[in-house]
Order: C-alpha cells, then sequence, then structure tokens
C-alpha cells in the first residue's frame, strides 16, 4: 500500500471484533455474569449497549440504570471466565494476518481491552508478532472509548498525526471515539456479533465512512480512506 497515495501514516486497529472473533464469547460472558448478580438483562440487549465498552463503564452504567453494583470480585470473575472460554474457542478473523502483514504501514492496536486480556487474545491467535509493542489498552488514558484519548494516545506513542490515521473498528463507542478524535473510520462487520446487522448500519450512522466485512477488502479499504 502506498502511503502517499492515501496520505496516510497508521492503521490502527480495533482487537475484539476486528482481530478476534471474540465479541461473541465475551459477551456471553458478561450476560451469564450480570444475571447472576440479579440484573435482569439479555445477551442482544448487552450486544447492543456494551461492545467495544471497558468493563468499569459497562459496571457504571449498571448501577445508573439497574440499580446494581458489581459485588466484590465480580469484574476479576467475569475476566477469569472470559479468559478461558478464549483459550478453548477464540479464533483470529478470518484472512486477518495475512491482510495486515500486506498493509504496507504502520499499524498498531488500540482495545478497550485490559492488558492481560488484549496480549493473551494476540498471542493465543498468534497475532502479536504483526504489532510487536504498539499494543495499546484503555488501562493507559484517563477516558476509554467513546472518548478520543485511547486513540490520540496511540498514535502520539505511533509518531501519527491524527489526520494520518485510519482507524478499523466494530463498535459505535470505537467509531466515536476515532471520529472524536479527527481520524478516518472504517466499519468492520465480520465477527460473529454482527449477524444482526451485516450491513453495520449502527457504524455508518456514527461516521464509519466504508463498511467491510471480509479482509480480503481491507487493501481496498485502506486505499479508499
Amino acid at each position: 500500500m502506498n502511503a502517499r497515495a492515501t496520505n496516510l501514516g497508521l492503521v490502527i486497529f480495533d482487537c475484539d471484533g476486528v482481530l478476534v472473533d471474540s465479541e461473541p464469547l465475551s459477551l456471553a460472558c458478561l450476560t451469564a455474569g450480570l444475571n447472576r448478580i440479579g440484573v435482569d438483562i439479555d445477551f442482544a440487549t448487552v450486544r447492543a449497549r456494551f461492545t467495544g465498552t471497558a468493563m468499569p463503564s459497562i459496571m457504571a452504567h449498571i448501577a445508573s440504570d439497574y440499580g446494581v453494583a458489581a459485588p466484590a470480585g465480580f469484574i476479576e470473575a467475569v475476566k477469569a471466565e472470559t479468559l478461558a472460554l478464549f483459550d478453548a474457542e477464540l479464533r483470529a478473523m478470518r484472512g486477518v494476518a495475512e491482510a495486515v502483514a500486506a498493509v504496507g504501514l504502520p499499524v498498531c492496536v488500540a482495545s478497550s481491552s485490559d492488558p492481560v486480556r488484549l496480549r493473551h487474545s494476540l498471542t493465543l491467535t498468534g497475532l502479536l508478532p504483526l504489532f510487536g509493542e504498539h499494543v495499546f489498552s484503555s488501562a493507559q488514558v484517563a477516558r476509554g472509548k467513546p472518548f478520543p484519548d485511547l486513540f490520540l494516545f496511540a498514535a502520539a506513542r505511533m509518531g501519527a498525526a491524527p489526520a494520518a490515521c485510519l482507524v478499523i473498528e466494530d463498535s459505535v463507542p470505537g467509531v466515536t471515539a476515532a471520529r472524536s478524535a479527527g481520524m478516518r473510520v472504517a466499519g468492520f462487520t465480520g465477527g460473529g456479533h454482527w449477524g444482526h446487522d451485516p450491513a453495520g448500519t449502527g457504524l455508518a450512522e456514527a461516521g464509519a465512512t466504508r463498511i467491510f466485512s471480509d479482509f480480503s477488502d481491507l487493501a481496498a479499504v485502506i486505499a479508499a480512506a
């Protein structure tokens, strides 16, 4: 990919639901955990409201909207259950390794996941060598998505101007964060959690300028950015 042709200096990938097909697994664990502590919520609602959102923000919304506070150890228990399920079932998105390797521009990861889960996911799926140390978590900034802090932090660490960045996102909070950071953003709907809306209507409405569902199209998405 010719960086000069696209005026791009960096491609930033979200992890969950973009690089790895983790959202159906993590959302199922979260739904089950919330049900156990008395929150009357189903998978579809969890998917719609909390995809791409960090656990502290999720639990703040749960406390506000449902009047249920997370008991001691709840977040840690859900994280442990999620990692165990990842060990058994997590897979990289089809074609993602080849597509990322062929980008021809600097790349990094910027994810709402905590650092342990993030690196575990990338290591488990064999994707970590594609990014090396260029893996950034919302734990490194004051505010997670939908605020722009994480993407701005990643761009600064990578030495790229926000306007020269393209973000690949699968969630409305992520798209909103990228747009707020002054970056271009494409929506990815190839994850298992997007069966309800393969056209990515919500992502487009949030500001994604192109929607794609197969990593064989990544080069074209970058060229059109």
